[in-house]
């Protein structure tokens, strides 16, 4: 292996997305990485028709589905255990243009301390609205948030700039400083994984970056979106199981001691503002989904959280 990067996409029943996010690798001009795609035990075939489709890619096929952190961690130990320098983690519903990997790879290379580093990230059905440039954490609130198109005038999104964490959306990793601290907790099969990574990697002495140079879009949240609207409105209500839990998680094992009262006074009152909110558009599959997310996340043992 004399490759630099390996770029690695998890998939799960999302043949046409995985697709178009292949595609549009194949289509750059840098050659310096390997397309690693882990299936995770999809239940439409759509792993062996990507084999099938590209054959520059390297198919590794779980036998479950581990989520986005078990999934992403089976393609980062390939890489490792294949000699690769860094990892490239890129979600399935991504495309990306000419050049999106070397300005990260370049300033990795010149620059020393630094563990992550992430690109700009517009929405790919409107490509003037920025998704996410650089994400940040208050401690007091135990608040997590993201430069935006609603936000990007709080932060410069134009500069390469420190951040608090970097979104799993994409984003470059030394596998060296992923040997040192471990990879994803796949306890949190998906949501809060990539802070978590994040605030492990800062805490053992290394720097997270947002570049601009580097740019890629979006679909955003395509694997757990319902196609047709219902009652219950769009998105799998396992989705607010799984941030309502892992907010909780990642709090529990993050959150100072001096920093608890405000984390706990801001969390009790977002925690009613959604349960208000399910209640008063009468989704009450959310509801259940979001109050049992927050009972698992509340009661969970903390040895098993560490």
């Amino acid at each position: 292996m004399n490759k630099k990067a390996a770029i690695i996409i998890v998939n799960w029943n999302s043949y046409n997305y995985t697709f178009q996010c292949i595609n549009s690798i194949n289509q750059t001009n840098n050659h310096e990485f390997d397309i690693i795609v882990v299936d995770n035990n999809s239940e439409d075939g759509s792993g062996i028709q990507l084999k099938e489709a590209f054959n520059n890619i390297v198919l590794i096929q779980s036998d479950k589905n581990t989520g986005f952190a078990g999934g992403n961690n089976l393609g980062i130990r390939y890489a490792i255990d294949h000699g690769y320098e860094y990892s490239f983690m890129l979600n399935n519903d991504t495309v990306v243009p000419q050049n999106f990997l070397s300005p990260l790879i370049e300033y990795m290379e010149s620059h020393t301390g630094i563990g992550m580093i992430q690109p700009k990230i517009y929405f790919n059905h409107d490509r003037s609205l920025l998704w996410n440039g650089g994400s940040y954490y208050n401690h007091f609130l135990g608040l997590t948030y993201t430069s935006n198109h609603f936000f990007s005038f709080f932060k410069n999104i134009e500069r390469i700039k420190k951040v608090d964490w970097v979104t799993g959306c994409a984003f470059l990793a030394k596998n060296s400083v992923l040997e040192e601290v471990g990879y994803f907790d796949e306890k949190f099969f998906m949501y809060y994984e990539d802070v978590d990574l994040s605030f492990r990697i800062k805490k053992a002495g290394h720097t997270l970056i947002y570049h601009p140079a580097s740019v890629v879009y979006h679909e955003a949240g395509a694997s757990l979106k319902k196609k047709v609207k219902t009652r219950e409105g769009y998105l799998n209500p396992y989705v607010h199981y799984l941030n309502a839990r892992n907010k909780i998680y990642f709090l529990r094992k993050h959150t100072a001691v001096y920093y608890l009262p405000g984390v706990i006074v801001f969390s009790f009152l977002h925690s009613v503002a959604f349960i208000g909110y399910f209640v008063a558009r009468g989704r009450f599959s959310k509801l259940n989904s979001f109050l049992k997310g927050l009972k698992d996340g509340l009661f969970e043992k903390k040895t098993n959280l560490n």
